[in-house]
This record gives C-alpha cells, sequence and structure tokens, in this order.
C-alpha cells in the first residue's frame, strides 16, 4: 500500500502564491505518476498537473502558466508551486500517485481558499 500525506493549503488573497506538498510512503513502485487534482463544490475532481519519474509534466490548461509540478524522486516527494492564484483556484487539493501497474492512490486533500 502507498500512504500520501499532503501539505501547504491554506488561505490566500488573489494573486497570492501557495506551495503544495506530497509525501509519499510505503510500497511505492519507483516508476510512477505523480501528481495534483483538484475538486472544487459543486464540480467533478479535475487534474490539475502530473509528472512522470522520467519528468514529463502535464497540466490543466487553466494552471499551466502559473502553476509549476516538480518532483524529488529520493524523497517521493511532488509539489505544486502555485502562483497568481485566482478565486475559481479554490477547491481541496489532492495528492495523486498512479503505479506502473496500474493502481492509484489518493491523500487527503488539503484545501485552498484563494479570496477576492
Amino acid at each position: 500500500q502507498v500512504q500520501l500525506v499532503e501539505s501547504g493549503g491554506g488561505l490566500v488573497q488573489a494573486g497570492g502564491s501557495l506551495r503544495l506538498s506530497c509525501a509519499a510512503s510505503g510500497s511505492i513502485f519507483i516508476i510512477n505518476t505523480m501528481g495534483w487534482y483538484r475538486q472544487a463544490p459543486g464540480k467533478q475532481r479535475e487534474l490539475v498537473a502530473t509528472e512522470t519519474t522520467g519528468g514529463s509534466t502535464n497540466y490543466a490548461d487553466s494552471v499551466k502558466d502559473r502553476f509549476t509540478i516538480s518532483r524529488d524522486n529520493a524523497k517521493n516527494t511532488v509539489y505544486l508551486q502555485m502562483n497568481s492564484l485566482k478565486p475559481e483556484d479554490t477547491a481541496v487539493y489532492y495528492c495523486y500517485l498512479r503505479s506502473l501497474v496500474g493502481d492509484d492512490y489518493w491523500g487527503q486533500g488539503t484545501q485552498v481558499t484563494v479570496s477576492s
């Protein structure tokens, strides 16, 4: 099993920044995809950004010019640097890991609230 622990959420004003962190532990396949999804009130969970072990990244169009995903493979940790935050970024952000055999794991979620 894999456990994912997120940190870094909070309340910020529009235009501000936050950095989310997620540390994975447990029975981790070193070849995997890690990243972030978010779910706003009344909306479906959506992809924010992912990064493979090899460094390939994928971003939602709504965040690609403002957010940056990064990984420290030695620490099994993924980060999300969020800049120029907008009220529509308000959501619960979930850390995500997909193993090379297709198993999905989720963190508990961390609240990001952006005020106008």
